[in-house]
């Protein structure tokens, strides 16, 4: 029985996730700011669902998510899905700097305690919702793309950190394209994905533990792509 912890299980594919893992029959932590969807998903899975009110832009969030391991009794599989990103043509310095403190701070919040327990347990699991995103510097969403590359990079660093100190810890960097949920329920996306679907397929990634992984198959195509692009012309392209 492997104990799993989700943070941002609130809505999306967090909530998804979570919700694969707790049919399965695992031991799930669910985490988010809104304690009432957390309520509702320990009263479906009473018998192996805990919750615990994580907001990981707060300084307590470290502490909450400490209390949490112990109330479960550890934790094998650390699941990072809380984040956020919108198109900011306008560079609403709000929106920027929400998206800085989440998707930067938050994220380095979460994952180094990660880090740390796997550290100390000698063994574990990281695995974080980052983005294709992260691939280029996009013009109509700037900080969502940075803070994506800087999460992709940031994993990178914690492997490597890993192996230089010969721990027992694996990552996996799920990078996802459009997917239905709440974020991107103000447009119109091209290719996009169901989030159940899509929920499948990261907690197959997860259980083969691969490294990087872009859903879907449509997806790896545009990665390609985009690297293929140089620089000089990805900057005059008009999105």
């Amino acid at each position: 029985m492997k104990n799993i912890i989700v943070i941002g299980a609130t809505s999306g594919l967090g909530l998804e996730v979570a919700r694969i893992y707790l049919e399965k029959g695992y031991k799930v932590g669910v985490a988010g700011r809104r304690t009432e969807r957390l309520d509702i998903l320990k009263r479906s899975y009473p018998d192996n669902c805990f919750t615990k009110r994580i907001d990981v832009t707060s300084e307590d969030a470290v502490a909450n998510l400490e209390s949490l391991m112990e109330e479960m009794g550890g934790m094998d599989l650390f699941f990072l899905s809380a984040g956020t990103g919108k198109q900011n043509k306008i560079l609403d310095p709000d929106i920027e700097m929400t998206t800085v403190h989440i998707n930067v701070a938050g994220f380095t919040r979460m994952t180094t305690t990660a880090f740390d327990y796997f550290k100390n347990k000698k063994s574990g699991h990281i695995a974080v919702i980052s983005s294709i995103a992260g691939t280029k510097g996009i013009g109509v969403a700037p900080s969502y793309s940075a803070t994506k590359r800087f999460q992709n990079t940031y994993m990178e660093a914690l492997e490597q950190l890993a192996r230089s100190q010969n721990l027992n810890i694996s990552f996996t960097d799920i990078r996802p394209g459009f997917v239905d949920t709440d974020l991107l329920a103000d447009r119109n996306y091209p290719m996009l994905m169901d989030a159940s679907e899509t929920a499948h397929k990261i907690v197959k990634a997860i259980s083969n533990k691969k490294r990087v992984a872009i859903i879907d198959g449509r997806y790896n195509l545009l990665v390609i792509f985009w690297r293929m692009i140089p620089k000089w012309l990805w900057v005059r392209i008009k999105l």
